[in-house]
């Protein structure tokens, strides 16, 4: 059985905090390999008033932040880096493709997979899947950098 992260670990790998910590936890995790990132979409989200007044969607672009925390989560379980000792970083996204609309009170389960990790970048494969229907997909690449 998998060994799943709870909120109190989360915080301890990532230097986000409300309202930009965008999973509440992570399970199947594999080093170097993959793991699942979990966030539960409240009706209290931050962006929600205004993304849309009345018809609330989550916005896309944290849809693929969220599927980076949970990327940053694999590379500082993996490098057995924290955030006093180095920064998580995306470099990039590709291949972004948003299938359906995330709306309050879903759980979304967000597997992330390792496709490359060379000189200190890992490129990624992630889905943001939404109460079990995909709500999007990315390809994306990340870095740790030391902190000065």
């Amino acid at each position: 059985m998998s060994e799943r992260i709870e909120n109190a670990e989360i915080q301890t790998l990532l230097p986000h905090r409300y309202p930009f910590l965008l999973i509440d936890a992570a399970e199947d995790y594999v080093a170097g390999q993959s793991i699942v990132g979990i966030k539960g979409v409240t009706a209290n989200e931050p962006y929600f008033p205004g993304h849309f007044p009345g018809n609330p969607v989550m916005p896309g672009v944290l849809m693929i932040e969220a599927m980076g925390q949970t990327g940053a989560v694999l590379m500082y379980k993996t490098l057995e880096a924290s955030p006093a000792s180095a920064t998580v970083f995306f470099m990039g996204a590709d291949k972004v493709r948003f299938r359906a609309p995330v709306r309050p009170g879903m759980l979304l389960r967000m597997p992330v997979t390792v496709t490359a990790a060379r000189h200190g970048v890992f490129k990624f494969k992630g889905e943001v899947w939404a109460d079990g229907k995909r709500a999007a997909q990315a390809e994306f690449s990340a870095k740790a950098i030391e902190n000065p």
